[in-house]
Parts: structure tokens; C-alpha cells; sequence
């Protein structure tokens, strides 16, 4: 199977993990490794300012990503003009990168919410478990603009 690094996949009605139910997913990183993505479509009910860390940002979406590594916050963007250190999935979207600088120009208002989406969690599969969900049917590889990650669910 070919990378689906930036492409994005979403579940079926075969998908029988409650977690992942009505589930879009932004694949960023996909090798034979395994895969990482992001749930970009169920918003996690919080704003980055209700974090004790970031009390002074302003008020930014946070979405459930996944379920992997609920401690962290992670982020996609096309701004790497301003955003030192994102890797490239193409399509000119960037996976993380520099972190302080991102919430700085969040705050600044220099990126607005529809170029840059922060996730609490992610979601991994190891070596090919994505593939074998797929070819099981329980997700679906669509042609959905990556863009559309940056849609406000």
C-alpha cells in the first residue's frame, strides 16, 4: 500500500471501537513503521486557556485526537512561514514544529484557528495494523481535501 501520509481516513460502519465512531482522521505520518493521525472532527469540549499552563492564551479548540498520549498537545498547521521546525506531510500542512512560537502567534492573532489545530492525543498503529483495519473494512481512505482538517467541528 502506498503512503497515506495527508491523506485522510474515516470510519465505517464496520468500526466497532466506540472510541473511533464517526471518526475523520488526518494521517500524518504513515511508513512501514506504522501510522499516526489525528481525530480532527469531535472537538474535546476545551479550550487551550482552561489548561493551567496556557490561563493567559486566548481561548483556542481543542480537539480529541486520539487516545494515545493524553498528556500532550499536538498540533497540524500551514504556516511554516511563522512556525520554525513542522515537518512536511504535503499539501502544504506541517505536523507540529516549534510549540511556544505556535501558541505565541495564536495569541498575537498572526494564525487563526482555521491554520493551525491543536489535538490532545493521537492516534498509532503499529506495523501494518492500518493497513489490515482497512483491508478489513473498518475505515475508509477518502479523496476529502486535506484542508479540511482546519474546518471548525
Amino acid at each position: 500500500m502506498q503512503s497515506l501520509s495527508g491523506h485522510i481516513i474515516q470510519a465505517t460502519s464496520a468500526m466497532d471501537d466506540p472510541v473511533f465512531k464517526g471518526a475523520s482522521i488526518f494521517i500524518t505520518e504513515h511508513n512501514e513503521k506504522g501510522a499516526i493521525g489525528f481525530v480532527f472532527n469531535k472537538p474535546s469540549g476545551r479550550h487551550l486557556n482552561e489548561l493551567e499552563e496556557f490561563k493567559h492564551c486566548k481561548p483556542t479548540p481543542l480537539y480529541d485526537g486520539g487516545p494515545m498520549d493524553k498528556e500532550h498537545i499536538f498540533f497540524v498547521h500551514i504556516r511554516p512561514d511563522l512556525i520554525e521546525e513542522g515537518t512536511s506531510i504535503g499539501n502544504s500542512i506541517y505536523s507540529g514544529g516549534n510549540f511556544s512560537q505556535a501558541i505565541a502567534d495564536l495569541n498575537e492573532g498572526s494564525i487563526s484557528t482555521n491554520q493551525i489545530k491543536l489535538f490532545i492525543g493521537y492516534c498509532g498503529w503499529n506495523t501494518n495494523e492500518l493497513e489490515t483495519e482497512i483491508a478489513e473494512g473498518s475505515w475508509q481512505v477518502t479523496n476529502t481535501p486535506p484542508q479540511e482538517v482546519f474546518k471548525s467541528f
